[in-house]
């Protein structure tokens, strides 16, 4: 006795929306959670800054060091740009108090760059909140240059 299947065209349609739609649930991979933290033992900032990554979602691993500018110099970040703390996540390079949600909207749309910094210390941005919130670029940097690639006031983004 043979067993007959078929695909309705209704049943083939569904299979191929279904494989189509799924990669582009998430935006962003789950293996581009994981975000390397280089930061000094004694910052409370920088811990401040790795719980707002945990809280949205991050998986972050830190390492520490009283020796950030050899790690800074070793991986290329641009002084004018630096911070208290490096990471790196999925091949970028990201520097300082960088939101959660411009490292989200980083990692879906893989621009072609180095990665992303938020220079200096900005007050109200995440792991440095306390105080009147300053409005803060996070810089996208790389090949084709720099550019502003979202602004924010607090933690919030700004239109």
């Amino acid at each position: 006795m043979a067993h007959r299947t078929s695909l309705t065209r209704r049943s083939t349609l569904t299979l191929i929306v279904g494989t189509v739609a799924v990669p582009f649930g998430t935006g962003w991979a789950a293996e581009d959670q994981l975000i390397t933290v280089h930061k000094d033992p004694n910052c409370g900032c920088c811990t401040g800054w790795v719980r707002h990554l945990q809280k949205a979602g991050f998986t972050v691993s830190t390492v520490e060091t009283a020796d950030l500018d050899a790690i800074k110099t070793r991986l290329g970040i641009p002084a004018d740009l630096a911070a208290c703390h490096t990471a790196q996540v999925a091949g970028y390079l990201v520097e300082g108090h960088v939101p959660a949600v411009a490292l989200k909207r980083l990692l879906a749309e893989k621009p072609n760059a180095v990665g992303l910094a938020v220079p200096g210390m900005p007050v109200g941005s995440p792991g440095m909140e306390g105080g009147t919130p300053q409005p803060y670029e996070a810089v996208l940097f790389g090949p084709a240059g720099r550019r502003s690639y979202m602004r924010f006031l607090g933690d919030g983004a700004l239109r």
